[in-house]
């Protein structure tokens, strides 16, 4: 029981630490810039900004004249044909539903808007990427290009993945590949069968023995052991 009791502490602190689909740790510029709050840099046409959002670092191509274009979530496109209110500041909890519901578009948004009240990094993925940028302005008109409707993936076809493939060709997302990471040390912790074996028993002394009950007891320990 202590031991179970540890692992569920162990993964708490893990996700504590853990900002959902973040794209990396600030790094010492980043923070002390962040604290003593310094004058951002200059923008130029091209450039790519990332903001802290509530869950995740949100991603946009500066487009020039105070305008980002950005992959965002949005549920009003499905809920109403009003441009006016679709166009209006895109909240967390509108863009948390539109992940949910996979609706999202590329759309331009003014700087403030864009940033949400958060401190803009400007390429900043230029040190990590391993590719070559685009020149400034071929990014900016590969976001123009894009404007509108878009397939979206909280983890295949993020925000992130629309910057990357803008600026270097390729798109990739960091906080994708993080997020995976830590699934794959949470399946591969052989306390997870554990875990998942108990909460199904619990499930079938409280609800009864049913398929809807004992298959997922037995199937899930079953991957768990296999993935491990």
């Amino acid at each position: 029981m202590l031991q179970l009791l540890t692992f569920l502490l162990e993964k708490l602190s893990l996700l504590s630490k853990f900002k959902l689909f973040e794209s990396s740790r600030l790094d010492a510029e980043d923070r002390e810039r962040t604290a003593h709050g310094g004058p951002p840099p200059p923008l130029r046409r091209g450039d790519l900004l990332e903001v802290p959002r509530t869950l995740f670092t949100h991603f946009g191509i500066y487009l020039g004249d105070n305008k980002v274009a950005h992959l965002i979530p949005d549920i009003l496109p499905m809920l109403t044909n009003n441009n006016k209110l679709i166009s209006s500041v895109i909240t967390n909890k509108r863009l948390i539903i539109g992940c949910m519901y996979k609706c999202a578009t590329v759309r331009v948004d003014t700087l403030e808007n864009f940033a949400y009240g958060s401190n803009i990094l400007v390429n900043r993925l230029d040190n990590i990427v391993k590719t070559q940028p685009f020149h400034n302005d071929k990014a900016a008109k590969t976001a123009e290009k894009l404007i509108g409707d878009f397939p979206y993936s909280l983890l295949w076809n993020n925000c992130e993945h629309f910057v990357t493939f803008c600026r270097y060709g390729s798109a990739a997302s960091r906080q994708t590949e993080k997020f995976c990471e830590c699934l794959k040390f949470v399946i591969r912790d052989q306390r997870s069968i554990i875990i998942s074996g108990l909460v199904g028993i619990i499930t079938i002394f409280c609800f009864g023995m049913a398929p809807s009950t004992t298959l997922p007891t037995i199937i899930i320990p079953f991957t768990l052991w296999m993935a491990g």
